[in-house]
């Protein structure tokens, strides 16, 4: 009898162990999809930011707004080419 019970703890110790490697490893990459998301959370909130943006504009455009005059890059009043 205490050889039987002896087996079947040592066989429940096994499964247990197997059980907490499964947990560790999953906690483990947890921890890193955490550790990337933390790492480039500026970056991906800019990202969302300019695409919503960007929506906004396509939104405004197929509404028939007209950016045609918008000044994107440069200083100073749009000048018209003299005719």
């Amino acid at each position: 009898d205490l050889e039987a019970a002896l087996e079947m703890h040592v066989e429940g110790k096994e499964a247990e162990q197997k059980e907490l490697m499964a947990t560790m490893r999953y906690m483990q990459s947890l921890h890193s999809e955490c550790d990337w998301l933390l790492k480039y959370f500026d970056v991906r909130k800019e990202a969302r930011s300019s695409e919503i943006d960007a929506l906004g504009n396509a939104k405004a455009v197929l509404s028939g707004a007209d950016f045609s005059l918008l000044q994107t890059h440069g200083q100073g009043p749009v000048k018209r080419p003299s005719e």
